[in-house]
């Protein structure tokens, strides 16, 4: 059994190793959608002075390995969003989730980015015998958001997702999916093709302060930088301890199946992706060559192909039980990052060290928005940063941490059992 489809399934470019000393202006450190989005945002203002180190190779972390969603919002969801920020705070703190899913749809044209991009919408499935579900969700994005997602009822939804397990869905037009691997590395293209410097296999020791900059130094080299931008997510462990103490590295799994051809059709109708209203929800998506991703739970741990595959399979046949004997081919989970407020983690620290964390499991357009408020704060303009610093850095609590994000995702996995 393969351990990443996506890797499998994508090109294998591969960029040096830092192996000198160099200079820049600025230093990304974090070679995921984070890194290269605030990098590539800073070469198009016109700043060609910047280098990203990457531990592993482009979109190794949570990057390379999620369930390829693009659409609006945070980890945080929409009404805790506008409990925390207010109405109109809130509502302009969505639209930059709504500009960046557009955002990432420019630049795969103007970098010619092929990723598989497929733009068939993103159900909401709801999987609760309770309209109101539905009903209250679609009110509050229309009256609060100003967003329209179309009401689909539970017979017309039966017809291109085939489950007894659902009770309609919403249905968000906007939204598309694709291949995360091939949308990262197709960004570290557009970065060395526009003059910027990626260098894989460079995992940052230390980062030192040098006079009125920085100097970010790996195993076999150094960058000494003007600014220095940390984007490393469940993945930084003990880089910068005040930032790992800020984060919470939490599992997800995902799976993918043998091509299933016709019979994918048994199951799912439609090219669109679909997740559910629980709290720990299934999310799934067709592939082109008829193959189906399909991935959910949340765990304070990373686990082996075989034992994903198990889990995962389970939860796929409690959903679409005509897919038993279904043969998977790979299986794999990655490391998410959360914020205790479930907020992304946009700032600087006061010894002038910038940083871009906290995606959380709804990452692809906040880590691009991301990449534009901190290119835009880097070069002088804080606006839409000081939106984000309301949240800050509360700590985790470590291990504590850790297990009451475990026990807390067992309570409201039980309390959603009890409800259906």
């Amino acid at each position: 059994m393969g351990e990443n489809f996506y890797r499998a399934s994508a090109d294998t470019p591969v960029w040096p190793a830092l192996a000198t000393s160099t200079s820049a202006a600025v230093c990304v450190i974090g070679g995921g959608f984070a890194g290269l989005s605030t990098a590539l945002s800073l070469l198009e203002r016109g700043e060609k002075h910047v280098v990203v180190l990457e531990a592993e190779t482009v979109g190794h972390g949570a990057s390379g390995r999620n369930g390829g969603f693009v659409f609006g919002g945070y980890s945080l969801g929409e009404r805790g969003l506008l409990d925390a920020a207010g109405d109109g705070r809130g509502a302009q703190l969505y639209q930059l989730t709504l500009d960046a899913v557009d955002h990432i749809r420019r630049r795969m044209t103007r970098y010619g980015i092929d990723c598989n991009a497929t733009h068939g919408g993103i159900y909401l499935a709801n999987w609760f015998d309770d309209e109101r579900v539905l009903d209250d969700q679609q009110r509050f994005m229309a009256d609060k958001l100003g967003v329209q997602w179309q009401r689909v009822s539970r017979a017309e939804f039966a017809q291109r997702a085939r489950s007894e397990r659902y009770f309609g869905a919403l249905y968000e037009a906007n939204a598309f999916h694709f291949h995360p691997l091939k949308y990262a590395q197709g960004l570290a293209r557009a970065l060395t093709d526009g003059g910027a410097h990626v260098y894989e296999q460079s995992r940052v020791t230390r980062i030192v302060r040098e006079g009125e900059g920085w100097s970010v130094r790996t195993g076999q080299g150094a960058v000494h930088a003007r600014e220095v931008v940390v984007c490393c997510g469940g993945y930084i462990e003990r880089l910068y301890p005040k930032l790992a103490s800020a984060i919470l590295p939490i599992a997800t799994y995902v799976m993918v199946t043998e091509p299933l051809g016709d019979r994918l059709k048994t199951a799912l109708n439609t090219n669109a992706a679909i997740y559910d209203t629980r709290f720990a929800f299934d999310y799934y998506r067709p592939l082109a060559d008829s193959r189906l991703l399909w991935g959910g739970r949340i765990s304070i741990r990373e686990r082996g192909a075989p034992d994903v595959a198990r889990l995962l399979y389970q939860d796929m046949l409690k959903v679409y039980p005509q897919l038993a004997g279904t043969r998977v081919e790979y299986a794999w989970s990655g490391m998410m990052s959360y914020g205790r407020h479930k907020m992304p983690q946009l700032g600087r620290l006061p010894e002038g060290l910038w940083y871009g964390m906290g995606f959380g499991g709804h990452g692809v357009a906040p880590t691009t928005l991301s990449g534009e408020v901190l290119a835009r704060a880097i070069l002088g303009e804080r606006a839409d940063l000081d939106r984000f610093s309301q949240w800050g850095l509360p700590t985790t609590g470590g291990h504590a941490g850790l297990l009451a994000a475990q026990l807390t995702y067992w309570y409201y996995e039980l309390r959603d059992w009890m409800r259906q």
